[in-house]
């Protein structure tokens, strides 16, 4: 499996930026406390930017169908480097108003998430908060609450769903380079997508062990090659939101 260091420097490269890996004491473990709960506000259908603290904004998005008694389902979508949480946005977007799902699309306080290039930090406690912010407003299915990135995002989002298995039921990775070390917590579902000719991440050092390694660690997972180079599939969206249980 390709080791972080070789990673870092593939996302590096892409990103054009230097890449520096901090080596201070673990200031997060990655866990997230934020709890679906029945929500003691509401909020508007349509795209909203939350009002949290942050550089970049953190948007969310509720479906026009969305109903405050009828529990929805919902989806944290992680962009990859240099990117935002506009991209990941636009990628769910048709299928949450298709299906009715709500996607929180938060943004990396730098060029990309914090313990991609150290530890869990700033990164995952505002995913926390907007998750906090979200359950406070909207009716969300317990059963139904995914994490799903590409890139570094999808490092990140496979990382989060494994520590954080009370939460997460489904994990989406689109192209992963490498699982970040944590404490592991039940057992969510898993989805891997990757590209037979990723020059960034190739699929030997990456997707194909990372799926083999949690298979024998017994989650269930639906791993996915296609044709294709380092990117985020389009054609794989529909299974993605049938893996989610958007759709039966």
């Amino acid at each position: 499996m390709i080791s972080r260091r070789q990673f870092l420097s593939a996302i590096g490269a892409l990103a054009a930026v230097p890449v520096f890996v901090r080596s201070t004491q673990q200031q997060n473990d990655g866990r997230i406390l934020a709890r679906v709960r029945k929500p003691t506000k509401s909020i508007a259908p349509g795209e909203h930017a939350l009002p949290l603290k942050r550089g970049r904004p953190t948007l969310l998005y509720v479906p026009p169908s969305y109903k405050t008694d009828v529990p929805a389902p919902i989806v944290v979508v992680l962009h990859g480097a240099t990117g935002a949480g506009v991209n990941q946005l636009a990628r769910y977007r048709a299928y949450a108003e298709q299906f009715g799902a709500v996607v929180l699309a938060p943004s990396s306080e730098g060029v990309t998430w914090d313990a991609i290039r150290g530890d869990f930090d700033a990164d995952c406690l505002h995913i926390d908060a907007a998750l906090d912010y979200v359950f406070d407003r909207c009716a969300i299915d317990a059963t139904r609450v995914a994490i799903a990135g590409f890139s570094d995002g999808a490092s990140y989002a496979l990382s989060l769903g494994l520590i954080n298995g009370q939460l997460f039921t489904h994990a989406v990775a689109f192209s992963p380079g490498f699982i970040i070390p944590g404490e592991r917590a039940r057992k969510p579902a898993i989805f891997i997508a990757h590209g037979t000719q990723d020059e960034i991440l190739p699929i030997d050092r990456c997707g194909r062990p990372i799926a083999r390694d949690l298979r024998a660690a017994g989650y269930a997972v639906d791993f996915r090659e296609f044709n294709g180079g380092h990117q985020m599939l389009e054609t794989m969206m529909p299974d993605a939101a049938t893996f989610m249980r958007w759709k039966s």
